[in-house]
């Protein structure tokens, strides 16, 4: 049994709309022991090891329902038992994970599984797989596994806790994720921005940030004050609150002195530390006081030397001004029976089943270590001593809940006065969330009759008490914490628009940023080009993956995100998002098919159909396209927004008959018209010719992307005047969206130049090469990536044959599994299958040399349309050639005095870095400052 691949999905997937891991399993000769036939050892071993399966219910729906399902009949396979395993270990550290799903790949692939099961830490997730194998393994009779599947020295329950550690170590610690979990319950979204507990809520310029408690509005000053224990001792002090007296020693004699002048007991604790490390309590003798020193010595430089105060120790929690917990804490401890040793209690103790690894569960486990033995040392006592019968033994000096203490809620009971000195005392020391060490005598009579004392000021204090205590209420700390950060009535999410479909994304995505930004918005940008923010692109490469929208909506100048989202990405990792406010699907059309699985267009429109399916507030679908069309039906958007190219669409006529939404192209004595339609309400929008980037209307796929970011936009709640002015300020020149119908018509001849590398693309690029009115011929340069299909090549060719006077058949620079001259030769091939005569085809595989002969070629009037690959360097081809075989000089725009100006450099670096409106010396414009 093995693991052939593995994916994690970030969000929402095919499998799921959250994450998930899925693996693909090879059972092999395990195939034929599905659970029933192993027995009732493999079964029992298994439920031994993780009691928690009795509780899974599977398809039954009910505990125990897994059980049955492996004993029943001939039982079931070991990919399924695997998933339930890798869930159940991950609940064991502490998740609350229940998703999981496990198939048969094809008949054609007997034994090889689709496992997929939830995760909510990736790390955790992917380990909780490997795990949930080698126990299976473990269990299997010695035939059937191999003596390499489990190391000799192999043991489970020592395998079990290092991974509820390993788990814990990168999980989110018990007040973070109170904190996350209160945000989910506000509609919060949040990202984790590191692998501690730097967490970021809220999206885009509305976000704030948490570390552990420590808030965004933490002031750092308050926060070395109550770092700074004598300071806030002097403080404290200077208002009248009650303080212990202490003294900054950095010796262990300088600390006898010091406890000497204050009086014995005192206590002793690091300068500046935390969690309860190195303090000691209640020390009554000079040995015990350098003792003490040396233990608060390990944390820090510095020792303070204070006096004792009796009574319980206590935690008042205070957020935002306001006391919001109070929790009386017990150190660790046990209770005698007469009976008993004390390493016997302790066993005992660490049975109880809510206590557990670090901070796994609500009680964390004593452990009998160094400092256990110290106090017992203190009372004459050993591990293996017995203590009498109701005696209670500590073993911690301090009460922290990590090193085995127990919380107890006593919100309701803590004095007035006792509510009134920490809120003062937090706030004396300036923080936003603060904790205050209190011992009192009790917490129900005030300081001024009872007596204590604070201790500290905690500036990052801890949840899990007051969330989870071990006795008492349960208080909800989190909740004021958000409230404070976002009151209610303030907006955390920036509205997300997620684009899909095979061809037109990348345009319609740079259409709607450009819309939004000229509605005023600040929109951030994910493309196959890279992150643009403002229109500034500040990452390269494609980015159509959920890292690319995790980046967009961590920046803290955003406040709309215009997200294109490719199949690959769905198909690698899933989605980056949960939700979005509103999603499209352009079109279905053959594209990659055969790889990753995906070989029709039905499984093609599946992967796609997760943009609409996490869409809310509207999902836009193109009405004229069947595969599309039938998404409808798996969206719970508020508002299905139809977009159509024909006028007489009989659903989208009856949709908004209905009163619902549709964007559709009308005909009118001036032309085409963009037509909105809402609520029973007719918007003429613009007239097609009206928008460069259509060229007059003629480039109907533009028309049609130019239709959709117009009814995204609507559905974004952006005013129309500002989508008609988006749409007239919105072109195809090669700065503002290399490789898509770029256009250059500075040579005697006019060059169609785009990226488009499928049979739809290409398509469309040739019909608007037969719309454009051309006095010459018609030239095309032709390609299709090498990994495609034969027939995917053979339809790229049948899509210009017959609508051009010549043919230049290349490859790409990539050949992708193809030899050097394949590709152009199924094309040429399929050119002259179609009735294309062989004379008017040529092959030139390399692109650069295919594009230098189509350029030598053109003639006045002629038209060259030209597929390339390889964009930036093939559009310095175009703009730089010269007949005579010298290369055209473009200069910059003209300077006020005529000065020389060098030739610029027209590379991937120039693009970026070109700000301003830039003109060669013709006066055409070569880019846009502040487009996308």
């Amino acid at each position: 049994m093995r693991v052939l691949n593995r994916s994690v999905y970030v969000g929402p997937s095919t499998y799921a709309h959250f994450p998930v891991i899925k693996l693909e399993l090879d059972l092999g000769e395990l195939e034929h022991w599905p659970t029933a036939r192993l027995g009732e050892s493999f079964i029992g071993g298994l439920v031994e090891a993780l009691p928690g399966l009795a509780e899974h219910g599977c398809s039954y729906r009910e505990p125990g329902g897994f059980l049955r399902r492996m004993r029943e009949d001939e039982g079931t396979w070991l990919g399924h038992v695997l998933e339930h395993v890798a869930l159940e270990l991950q609940n064991i550290a502490g998740e609350d994970v229940t998703f999981g799903k496990t198939r048969s790949i094809s008949d054609d692939r007997p034994g090889i599984y689709s496992v997929v099961y939830e995760y909510t830490q990736r790390e955790e997730g992917i380990a909780a797989g490997e795990l949930a194998l080698k126990l299976i393994t473990s269990l299997l009779p010695v035939k059937l596994r191999s003596a390499s599947d489990i190391e000799a020295d192999w043991s489970w329950p020592q395998a079990r806790d290092e991974f509820i550690r390993y788990a814990q170590r990168r999980a989110l610690g018990p007040s973070t994720a109170s904190l996350v979990r209160a945000a989910e319950q506000r509609d919060i979204p949040w990202l984790r921005l590191n692998d501690q507990s730097l967490v970021q809520l809220g999206h885009g310029k509305y976000q704030q940030r948490i570390q552990a408690t420590v808030t965004g509005k933490t002031s750092h000053i308050a926060v070395e004050l109550a770092s700074d224990k004598e300071e806030t001792n002097k403080i404290l002090g200077s208002l009248g609150l009650p303080v212990p007296q202490q003294e900054l020693v950095q010796s262990e004699d300088m600390a006898v002195r010091a406890a000497r002048r204050l009086g014995y007991p005192v206590v002793t604790k690091p300068y500046n530390g935390n969690h309860g490390r190195g303090i000691s309590i209640h020390l009554n003798t000079d040995e015990e006081v350098r003792a003490g020193f040396v233990a608060a010595r390990e944390h820090s430089r510095s020792v303070i030397v204070e006096t004792f105060l009796q009574g319980d120790d206590h935690r008042l929690l205070v957020i935002n001004g306001q006391l919001v917990a109070a929790t009386r804490r017990t150190p660790g401890h046990v209770v005698g029976d007469g009976t008993r040793t004390i390493r016997e209690l302790i066993d005992i103790v660490n049975q109880d089943p809510r206590r557990g690894i670090g901070h796994e569960k609500v009680l964390t486990r004593i452990n009998l270590d160094r400092e256990a033995e110290m106090m017992l040392a203190r009372i004459g006592s050993t591990a293996d001593s017995v203590p009498r019968a109701g005696e209670i033994v500590y073993l911690r000096s301090t009460a922290n809940l990590s090193t085995g203490g127990t919380a107890t809620d006593v919100t309701d009971i803590i004095h007035p006065d006792n509510r009134d000195m920490a809120e003062r005392a937090v706030r004396a020391i300036g923080l936003d969330v603060g904790g205050v060490d209190f011992l009192s005598p009790n917490i129900a009579e005030s300081y001024r009759k009872a007596g204590g004392g604070i201790c500290e000021i905690n500036a990052a204090p801890g949840f899990r008490m007051h969330v989870s205590p071990s006795e008492g209420t349960p208080r909800d700390a989190a909740g004021p914490v958000i409230d404070m950060l976002f009151p209610p009535g303030t907006p955390a999410r920036v509205p997300i628009a997620a684009i899909t479909g095979t061809n037109g994304k990348t345009t319609t995505a740079r259409m709607l940023a450009h819309i939004t930004k000229m509605a005023g918005h600040t929109p951030g940008l994910t493309s196959t080009d890279g992150v643009y923010i403002d229109g500034q692109r500040t990452v390269e490469g494609d980015m159509t993956g959920p890292v690319s929208a995790r980046m967009v909506l961590a920046d803290p100048s955003i406040d709309v995100a215009v997200l294109e989202t490719a199949r690959g990405g769905l198909l690698r990792a899933g989605m980056g998002v949960r939700h979005v406010n509103v999603g499209a699907v352009l079109n279905i059309q053959s594209d990659h098919l055969g790889m990753k699985g995906i070989d029709s267009l039905e499984q093609l429109a599946e992967v796609k159909r997760i943009v609409v399916e996490v869409a809310q507030d509207c999902a836009v679908l193109n009405a004229d396209d069947p595969n599309v069309l039938k998404m409808s039906g798996y969206t719970d958007a508020k508002i299905i927004c139809y977009v159509t190219m024909n006028p007489s669409h009989a659903l989208v006529r009856e949709h908004v008959r209905a009163g619902g939404r549709a964007c559709a192209l009308e005909a009118g004595v001036n032309g085409a018209m963009i037509t909105l339609y809402d609520k029973n309400s007719h918007i003429p929008l613009l007239w097609t010719h009206l928008i460069p980037a259509t060229l007059e209307g003629r480039a109907l796929h533009n028309v049609q992307n130019a239709m959709f970011a117009a009814a995204m936009a609507y559905s974004l709640g952006i005013k129309l005047d500002a989508i008609r002015q988006g749409l007239r300020t919105f072109d195809t020149t090669f700065f503002q969206a290399p490789g898509r119908m770029n256009v250059y018509d500075e040579h005697p001849f006019k060059v169609l130049f785009d990226y488009g590398h499928n049979a739809a693309a290409v398509s469309a690029m040739a019909d608007l090469a037969t719309r454009l009115d051309v006095s010459g011929r018609r030239i095309v340069v032709v390609a299709g990536p090498g990994d495609r299909r034969d027939e995917d090549l053979v339809a790229i060719a049948q899509a210009v044959a017959g609508r051009f006077d010549h043919y230049i058949c290349r490859r790409d620079d990539a050949l992708r599994g193809r030899d050097g001259d394949e590709v152009p030769r199924i094309i040429a091939r399929a050119l002259v299958a179609a009735g294309v005569p062989k004379e008017a085809i040529e092959e030139i595989p390399d692109e650069q040399k295919a594009i230098d002969a189509a350029l030598a070629m053109g003639r006045a009037g002629d038209l060259l349309l030209i597929f390339a690959d390889s964009l930036v360097r093939s559009w310095k081809q175009i703009i730089r050639f010269q007949a005579d075989g010298a290369p055209r000089k473009v200069a910059p725009a003209p300077a006020p005095a005529p000065v020389a100006t060098p030739e610029p450099v027209f590379d991937e670096a120039s693009f970026a870095a070109l700000g301003n409106i830039v003109r060669d010396e013709r006066g055409i414009r070569l880019s846009r400052e502040g487009d996308d």
